[in-house]
């Protein structure tokens, strides 16, 4: 797979990050990692696209990114200041995700908060005072950011209320949305023997031009977003059942069981069987203890 980039370097503590990114900026590629990212839009706006959505986001908008959701931020609209959080799960406290919509819920799915433009500033000055102690990073830092987070949480929840979006239709491009439609036959038909032209041919397009206008609009082959997506439902299956290598792969529409393992490997940086082993029950409670 072509442009796709996973990290899995493990946070030391929460990192924080500003800045600017000028018109017309471009990713390398479309990445995911093993740790939540919290986007904020300060000012200007810029298009993200995560797995089968595309939003155009402006300020004051916070997405938050679960682990491993492939996703790509594009800038065609002008200069845009964004801040990025990263945090892992255990970096939240219980009671706080208690009070968060859905409880436990609300960090397992990518999710949309617009804060209200009586707030922004307040939303932007604390996570601006969280830059400046994760480039602090003495020994107290791990700590404060851990409680800042928290605090930015609640924040949210208070100031967003009624407005956290789910699949946020009326913010989808409407110009790509046979993009979107194109994206969402995939999740619906991933584990079936399905090709370029049967995706074209969904999205009401050419193969050819198809081709050129989904790279276009995101920054990915159709191909490569195809097996994404195949692998990330394999690596679901293959924590939450005990069937064969060979029937998950099958299952979820690869037909070559080598090049499944080759593109398992690639983007998780281990074997099937070693992602299955590792991730198991009894191999996390032994790696706590």
């Amino acid at each position: 797979m072509e442009n796709i980039s996973t990290y899995k370097s493990p946070l030391r503590m929460i990192w924080a990050e500003s800045g600017l990114r000028q018109a017309g900026y471009m990713m390398n590629g479309h990445h995911c990692h093993e740790h939540y990212e919290l986007f904020h839009v300060e000012s200007g706006s810029c298009r993200f696209l995560i797995e089968a959505s595309i939003y155009d986001l402006h300020p004051g908008d916070l997405i938050l990114i679960p682990p491993m959701k492939l996703h790509y931020t594009r800038y065609p609209f002008g200069d845009c200041r964004r801040n990025i959080l990263f945090f892992r799960r255990d970096d939240v406290e219980r009671d706080i995700v208690q009070q968060m919509p859905g409880c436990c819920s609300f960090f397992s799915d990518s999710r949309i908060m617009q804060v209200p433009a009586s707030h922004l500033a307040e939303i932007s000055s604390h996570i601006a005072r969280m830059v400046r102690e994760e480039k602090i990073g003495d020994r107290r830092s791990s700590s404060l950011l851990r409680l800042q987070l928290q605090e930015l949480l609640l924040m949210c929840n208070r100031f967003c209320e009624g407005d956290f979006l789910e699949n946020a239709p009326a913010r989808i491009i409407t110009t790509d949305k046979p993009i979107l439609e194109a994206a969402r036959f995939i999740a619906a038909r991933y584990m079936d023997d399905i090709s370029t032209s049967d995706i074209a041919r969904a999205a009401g397009f050419s193969p050819n031009y198809f081709t050129r206008k989904f790279r276009e609009a995101t920054g990915i082959g159709v191909h490569d977003y195809l097996v994404f997506i195949r692998l990330q439902h394999a690596a679901l299956e293959l924590v939450s059942t005990t069937d064969s290598v060979t029937d998950i792969a099958l299952r979820c529409g690869f037909s070559d069981g080598n090049y499944f393992k080759d593109a398992f490997k690639k983007k998780y940086g281990v074997t099937p069987r070693a992602y299955r082993k590792r991730t198991s029950p009894e191999e996390t409670a032994n790696a706590g203890a």
